[in-house]
């Protein structure tokens, strides 16, 4: 079967929630894939002013989107830039940060937590689970990084993961994307991209890739990913003489702020595959936009 099923698994988990500020409603769904890689956070109230939304769609394994959506809302919130009112620099520090956070013996150690076992694409080795010094949720993320011990030397894993994120403040919506996962704004009952898709034949992608030291085979980095932006993937970070936003594959996110108006109705965060199957469909934005505003009305997960 390789990596996918012999018939899809269909079963949904759904929730919803609100607040003072706004409603919303997420649904998953494994499908043929042979483990569940997707992952997400919802969190209407970040703090008593903010809302954080994200999708993570992970690749050659589920730790690093499970990592995202554990911890990257809690860097944001840790930032400076955050406290200084710069949401769009503090998320695309924590984006970033993802990737210092799961090198060295702590961030082998939570990933492998975090999956239920280890296999071939994590570099991980099974058994090999260290419990932390105190509790994971007190302790400070910017230790990882420094302690020493069995694999400390961890260059990080080798599967990935996309990340879309939206995060709310009054009237102004940030959204921070890396990959293929997608954010769309309803506006006036039409559809507006506030995210771009990160391929390898894009010019700008492109050119980092081949000045990094990569290549592109059959649209695909290396002639394996077919991506040019993600967390995690780390065997296309190595080049120590590149900063991190010019490596072969970075985390780096473009951000695009929006003033929210009247005009707003909702928006729409999903990964890659949901897309793919309007396209296939042949079910444009608008349409598609249509049909998950009638989801949303009638509580159809």
């Amino acid at each position: 079967m390789g990596i996918y099923l012999s018939s899809p698994k269909t079963e949904k988990f759904s929730e919803d929630g609100e607040n003072y500020r706004l409603r919303y409603g997420l649904s998953s769904m494994q499908g043929w894939r042979a483990t569940m890689e997707d992952a997400h956070a919802a969190l209407p109230d970040l703090d008593a002013s903010t809302s954080f939304f994200g999708v993570y769609d992970g690749h050659g394994g589920k730790v690093v989107a499970k990592f995202c959506a554990k911890f990257l809302h809690q860097q944001v919130l840790r930032s400076e830039a955050y406290m200084a009112g710069e949401i769009g620099t503090s998320v695309q520090k924590a984006f970033f940060r993802m990737d210092e956070m799961m090198r060295g013996q702590r961030g082998w150690r939570e990933l492998a937590v975090l999956g239920d076992k280890i296999n071939k694409f994590t570099g991980m080795i099974e058994g090999l689970i260290w419990s932390p010094r105190s509790s994971d949720s007190n302790d400070q993320p910017d230790d990882w990084a420094f302690e020493e011990g069995p694999h400390s030397d961890f260059s990080g894993p080798t599967s990935g993961s996309t990340a879309c994120v939206a995060i709310i403040r009054n009237n102004q919506l940030v959204v921070a994307n890396a990959g293929d996962s997608r954010c769309v704004i309803s506006r006036k009952r039409k559809a507006y991209d506030l995210s771009r898709d990160h391929k390898p034949d894009l010019e700008a992608e492109r050119d980092r890739i081949l000045k990094a030291g990569g290549f592109i085979h059959a649209g695909r980095v290396n002639g394996s990913l077919n991506l040019a932006r993600a967390i995690g993937d780390m065997e296309f970070k190595q080049n120590k003489f590149l900063p991190a936003e010019k490596q072969i594959v970075t985390a780096n996110p473009d951000i695009n702020t929006v003033e929210l108006c009247d005009d707003d109705e909702f928006i729409v965060l999903a990964c890659d595959g949901i897309w793919c199957i309007m396209q296939f469909l042949g079910v444009g934005f608008c349409k598609g936009i249509k049909y998950l505003d009638y989801c949303a009305q009638n509580a159809i997960p």
